[in-house]
C-alpha cells in the first residue's frame, strides 16, 4: 500500500505547473478609450498603445504630460509602451505597467480569465488594483 502511495505522490509532483495562457493580441482598455497591442518584445512580452479611441478635450494628440521626466512629457501616447518586461510565472504574467495618467510605473500581473477578458493588476507592495481589458474582435 505504501508503494502505491509513493507512486501517486511522485506522479502528482511530476505534473507540470499550469502554464500562463498567451495574452498576445489587441485589447480594449478598461475604459475603452484605447487599444493595446500585446506581443513579443525580444525575450519578454510587452504592450503598446496601438490606437487612441477617445480624443483629448482640446483635440490635440495625447502626450505623456504626467511623466516625472520633463524631457518625456511631450512624447505621444500613441505607440507608447505601457506593459513591459512580462514573463510567464505559473498561470499568469509578471512585469511592469506604466500609467500615463499618474506618470508612474508599477509592478504588474496579467492573467487571461475563463471569460476571455484580461485581468491586469498594478501593484505597490502587496496592494494591487485590477482593471479588465476586453479583446478587440
Amino acid at each position: 500500500m505504501r508503494h502505491i502511495t509513493l507512486i501517486i505522490a511522485a506522479a502528482l509532483f511530476a505534473m507540470p505547473a499550469q502554464a500562463a495562457t498567451s495574452v498576445n493580441g489587441r485589447w480594449f482598455t478598461d475604459k475603452k478609450d484605447s487599444i493595446i497591442e500585446i506581443g513579443q518584445c525580444g525575450a519578454t512580452v510587452c504592450g503598446k498603445v496601438a490606437k487612441i479611441i477617445a480624443p483629448t478635450p482640446d483635440g490635440k494628440p495625447a502626450v505623456d504630460s504626467n511623466n516625472p521626466n520633463p524631457a518625456m512629457r511631450k512624447r505621444p501616447i500613441l505607440g507608447l509602451t505601457l506593459l513591459s518586461e512580462f514573463k510567464a510565472a505559473g498561470d499568469e504574467w509578471v512585469g511592469k505597467i506604466y500609467d500615463p495618467r499618474a506618470g508612474k510605473t508599477y509592478n504588474s500581473k496579467m492573467k487571461k480569465l475563463a471569460n476571455g477578458t484580461l485581468q491586469v493588476k498594478g501593484c505597490v507592495g502587496p496592494f494591487c488594483r485590477s482593471v479588465y481589458f476586453t479583446p478587440v474582435k
